[in-house]
């Protein structure tokens, strides 16, 4: 009989996948200013995987798992008790230095000291999660009983397009990789009245379809060069920074979405021969949660489809590797079966 003050989790405690396992650790308690959630499902990111290979920082033993949707199950404080039952979707800071020049700014996303979730403190690879409750945001309605797990990379994506607004209404924007944050960011730049086309490989056309039903143009061709005003890099990879590159055309914008978790090559006097404006976004801010919340409310984001696949907490490893080679667009992780 499983301890119970103890529950599953996902755990990296050592180097490569082979440093995963699937464990138990203590079950959190909240003290003051703090919430404990009991997670309906979180997402596998590209940065979990990321993780797995450590190629992205982290400190062990840690839970995994960031893109986190539950319900609260209790508070630290009487103060908080109006958040018992909510159903949220979550930030993933759990701390910052909180007096640094960027805490002060506003952009603790950039302090040095921050402490995410999924990566320096526990996770949502587990049963149960412990969080600030200044971290929780109410889910709105939704079509689809999952679609909140998809709040934390969409607030990701409104963190590079719309603080401050990147699309003009008219533009032509080229998203390159069609995965769960392209598709996302081709939704976001089509809200904002840009004239969408998301590019993939021919082993893309599953993913190319998903965005093809919403109304968004596709294409598994090479894209057209100097032809695009705005350019969103969400693949990850050295040949889909080089074909945005190639498609803006001279005086347009470059949004690098995707992280590539390793140094890479790249044709970088493109940016002063077509004077590129480079931009990015790392993670989220409060800001971006607001904007990727009320576009969830007010349907300007479909959700539903891009969960492609649910898999138990047991069946992590299988997920991890599907995630790894690029199948689906998001696989979700549901503890509770």
């Amino acid at each position: 009989m499983a301890d119970a003050a103890t529950m599953p989790a996902v755990i990296k405690t050592g180097d490569g996948v082979e440093g995963i396992e699937i464990g138990r650790v203590p079950v959190p308690v909240a003290l003051a200013g703090q919430a404990v959630v009991d997670v309906l499902a979180t997402g596998i990111c590209g940065t979990d995987v990321h993780i797995a290979h450590d190629e992205y920082a982290h400190e062990r033993p840690v839970v995994m798992g960031h893109e986190v949707l539950g319900v609260v199950s209790s508070v630290g404080s009487a103060d908080d008790a109006t958040w018992v039952g909510a159903t949220v979707a979550v930030e993933t800071y759990f701390s910052a230095c909180e007096s640094c020049d960027m805490c002060r700014a506003g952009r603790r996303n950039l302090c040095a000291e921050r402490r995410s979730i999924g990566s320096f403190r526990d996770g949502g690879f587990a049963t149960r999660m412990l969080v600030p409750v200044a971290n929780l945001h109410r889910m709105p309605p939704t079509p689809g009983d999952l679609d909140g797990v998809l709040s934390e990379p969409l607030a990701c994506v409104t963190h590079c397009l719309l603080d401050p607004p990147v699309v003009q209404p008219g533009d032509r924007v080229l998203v390159t990789g069609p995965g769960a944050m392209g598709q996302l960011a081709a939704q976001v730049a089509k809200a904002c009245g840009g004239l969408v086309t998301l590019a993939g490989l021919p082993a893309d056309d599953a993913r190319l379809e998903v965005a093809a039903g919403l109304g968004i143009r596709t294409t598994a061709e090479r894209p057209a060069e100097d032809a695009y005003d705005v350019v969103i890099e969400c693949s990850g990879s050295a040949p889909g920074a080089a074909a945005a590159m190639r498609s803006a055309r001279r005086g347009a914008r470059y949004v690098q979405v995707g992280i590539f978790g390793r140094d890479v090559s790249l044709a970088f006097d493109t940016v002063l021969y077509k004077e590129l404006t480079v931009t990015s976004g790392f993670a989220s801010t409060p800001t971006s949660w607001r904007a990727a919340m009320r576009l969830i409310a007010a349907g300007d984001v479909v959700l539903t489809p891009l969960i492609t696949k649910r898999v138990r907490l047991d069946e992590f490893f299988e997920a991890l590797d599907a995630a790894a080679r690029g199948e689906g667009l998001k696989t979700v992780v549901t503890p509770g079966g």
